[in-house]
Formats: structure tokens, C-alpha cells, sequence
């Protein structure tokens, strides 16, 4: 089964990406698809990303700052 999907890409993305897709003998469309699934399966295989949601916390913005906060134990650890 699939899903169609309809992207609308500014041309200063779009034209890198075909070329991509020419220099590989392949349609941009089997290149994205490529792309979406190595996204999609490095989600999976993270062994962090299975922790998600494991635990409860004050703090809202561990997805974007996740790495002062690690930081900010490693500091702390070390003093």
C-alpha cells in the first residue's frame, strides 16, 4: 500500500534535489523516498528516541535543547 503525497518545494531545493536524482539514474521521487526512509529508520534504531516519553519532567524543550541540558549534567558530574 501506499500514499501519495504532494510537496510544494522552493526552487532553490528543488533544482539541488533533481540533480541529485540525475547524477544517481534515478527519479527525484525514488531519492526522497530513499531519504524518508533513512529518516524514518534511524527513528526507529535510536535507542534514545525509545526512551521518549518514559519519564516525567518539568522541562518542555528537552527535543531542542537537549544537549545543554547534558551539558549541564556532565558539569555538574565533573566539579
Amino acid at each position: 500500500m501506499s500514499t501519495t503525497l504532494t510537496l510544494e518545494i522552493p526552487d532553490q531545493i528543488y533544482r539541488p534535489l533533481v540533480k541529485k536524482a540525475d547524477k544517481r539514474g534515478k527519479t527525484l521521487d525514488q531519492i526522497l523516498i530513499e531519504w524518508l526512509g533513512d529518516v524514518v529508520k534511524d527513528e526507529i534504531d535510536d535507542p534514545l528516541l525509545q526512551l521518549a516519553g518514559a519519564f516525567s519532567s518539568d522541562i518542555k524543550d528537552i527535543g531542542t535543547n537537549h544537549d545543554f541540558y547534558i551539558g549541564q549534567e556532565l558539569r555538574k558530574n565533573h566539579e
